[in-house]
């Protein structure tokens, strides 16, 4: 007698997902926009809402001390005076790219400088990044602003340390020549920042393709070339970008350097400075308004080629897009 075995059917698996997966989803969403709630609250209110209102603000002739109600709509005359009739607007913006373009390359350079420095092993290697990071801590103070300046002006510290060389210091901060210097060395002097950044950096490169360059007979400037900078390039990339927008929103140190007036003969008014001005100080808040909004177009546009550019020289070790 034959005897034939039937295949059992294999067991069909149901494609939909447990009725209580969806609602633990949905539940876990609501809990993250709740604990979200405080920051998209403090977003809305103290950022979101006051860029609109500069926004509106840009389109009118307000001027602080009036009332909303004689507020007029000017649509963009604010737009076209800032480009066609205000000299002022063009220095500002000289003197601000000009800070930019030396200061953001020197500090990068100091910062990454001492971090290679850093990354060697040496006795007090901590202390020393704590010193070197110190002056970050500081930021944009009013406090630091006042300290360079009584360094800097004709009897400060500075002149005093030069005539013991037999040197006759000028009064740095009151001269057109060199005010707007001091003010580059007290952005580059606070380099901590990107140094850290460069330092961690530093630490993650493989240490086998330093043996491997040397077996290669690689000096250190090969070494250098060949494999920290391509290795360290995307972090560059980020202090780049970080530093160029801090950079041009310099404000702190030229208003208490030059007493909030950008001095000396302008030589120290800087974007943000005159954007205050005009609006607190010439009550031309509508005109200060669509100068900021022109500025942070200028930012988004100069980060938009800033990441363009980085695709033909930023490299990435797991061979990503580089975009």
């Amino acid at each position: 007698m034959a005897v034939t075995a039937t295949a059992r059917p294999a067991p069909r698996h149901s494609a939909q997902a447990p009725s209580g997966s969806g609602r633990g989803v949905r539940r876990e969403g609501r809990a993250g926009y709740v604990f979200l709630s405080p920051w998209l609250l403090g977003f809305g209110a103290f950022t979101l809402l006051p860029m609109l209102g500069s926004l509106f603000l840009s389109f009118t002739d307000y001027d602080i001390l009036s009332d909303w109600s004689e507020l007029h709509f000017v649509g963009f005359d604010n737009y076209v005076r800032m480009f066609t009739d205000d000299p002022a607007f063009y220095h500002a913006v000289t003197v601000t790219v000009l800070f930019g373009v030396i200061a953001v390359p020197l500090k990068l350079a100091a910062a990454f400088g001492v971090a290679l420095l850093l990354n060697r092993r040496m006795r007090g290697g901590g202390l020393f990044r704590g010193l070197f990071y110190l002056p970050s801590l500081l930021g944009g103070s009013v406090a630091l602003g006042f300290v360079w300046y009584s360094m800097f002006n004709r009897e400060g510290s500075v002149n005093r340390l030069l005539a013991l060389f037999g040197i006759h210091g000028e009064g740095w901060v009151n001269d057109p020549d060199w005010a707007l210097g001091t003010l580059i060395l007290l952005a580059v002097w606070q380099f901590g920042a990107p140094m850290v950044i460069f330092l961690a950096g530093l630490k993650q490169v493989p240490v086998e393709l330093y043996e491997a360059a040397a077996v290669d007979g690689a000096g250190a400037w090969r070494k250098f070339v060949s494999v920290t900078m391509p290795m360290m390039s995307p972090v560059i990339f980020f202090n780049l970008v970080l530093e160029t927008i801090h950079g041009f929103q310099g404000f702190t140190s030229a208003f208490v350097i030059s007493g909030g007036t950008g001095g000396p003969v302008d030589s120290t008014l800087m974007y943000t400075l005159y954007l205050y001005i005009k609006g607190f100080t010439d009550y031309e808040m509508g005109y200060a308004s669509a100068l900021a909004w022109v500025f942070l177009a200028a930012i988004g546009l100069l980060t938009v080629v800033l990441f363009s550019t980085g695709r033909f020289w930023v490299h990435y070790s797991d061979g990503g897009d580089d975009r």
